[in-house]
């Protein structure tokens, strides 16, 4: 008993690392006040908070790695925060901007798309360091809530106000919900060395873009996270075809 009381003692002392868990932190809040502001009504308000969450994710393991503080318990915390900033936030708000009009079947894609997210979370955290790096095996969680968001943020400046119970809605939700457990495979963009010289034809492309996102954002970014969505399908139907092609080439040769 002695000796367990010592082992905890100095798993205790231990302690956290702070600068990475802020960040992650930081996700989790702002993913809780999407929740309360799409309670409230305040959809674009609620959506935005989302987008933050996204660049905070993406922000406190690139901190926690530049910094060597990676560890099990910020690894852990960061799942959860997602699964409430990129899993419950995006399904209250659409459930209440659009879902809820198709009654049960509302809640049950919604719930889907929570159920689907956490499934997503906990696949990757088994799979880290057994699936190449450079590749995602499903769509990622806040990639998902990046289309849903973006879509509403599209909706509301360039269409109208308000909510909009549109099957395609619903359709949309599922088919998002499955690709996160699907073993459709995405690129990761982990393995780009943004310090690294480039050609100047990347730059300015990347100029480019941006100007475009700063003139029209909202159809940018749901241009861009849309099309991401559909890159993995694209790429899994691309090899699925040169797959079947190499044996007809092959016999054709003998």
């Amino acid at each position: 008993m002695k000796k367990e009381g010592k082992l905890g003692k100095s798993h205790m002392k231990k302690g956290v690392y702070i600068l990475p868990n802020l960040f992650t932190s930081a996700n989790l809040i702002f993913g809780f006040y999407s929740i309360l502001y799409s309670i409230r009504g305040a959809v674009v308000e609620a959506s935005f908070f989302v987008l933050i969450s996204i660049v905070l994710d993406s922000l406190d393991g690139r901190i926690a790695r530049m910094t060597n503080s990676v560890s099990k318990f910020g690894i852990e915390y960061d799942s959860l925060s997602d699964l409430v900033a990129f899993g419950v936030a995006p399904a209250v708000l659409i459930y209440l901007w659009s879902l809820s009009s198709f009654g049960k079947w509302g809640s049950v894609t919604a719930c889907l798309f929570v159920l689907c997210g956490a499934l997503r979370l906990a696949r990757f955290n088994i799979q880290i360091g057994i699936v190449e790096s450079k590749v995602f095996k499903g769509l990622a969680i806040p990639a998902a809530a990046a289309v849903i968001v973006t879509g509403i943020l599209l909706y509301e400046d360039k269409v109208g106000k308000g909510p909009y119970p549109h099957i395609l809605v619903l359709a949309a939700v599922v088919i998002l919900s499955l690709l996160m457990v699907s073993n459709v495979k995405y690129y990761s963009f982990k393995n780009l060395n943004y310090f690294a010289r480039k050609p100047f034809m990347s730059f300015l492309v990347i100029v480019l873009a941006l100007l475009i996102v700063v003139a029209e954002p909202q159809v940018m970014l749901f241009t861009v996270m849309t099309g991401y969505a559909l890159s993995g399908p694209a790429w899994f139907l691309l090899r699925l075809v040169k797959r079947h092609r190499r044996p007809a080439t092959e016999a054709q040769g003998t």
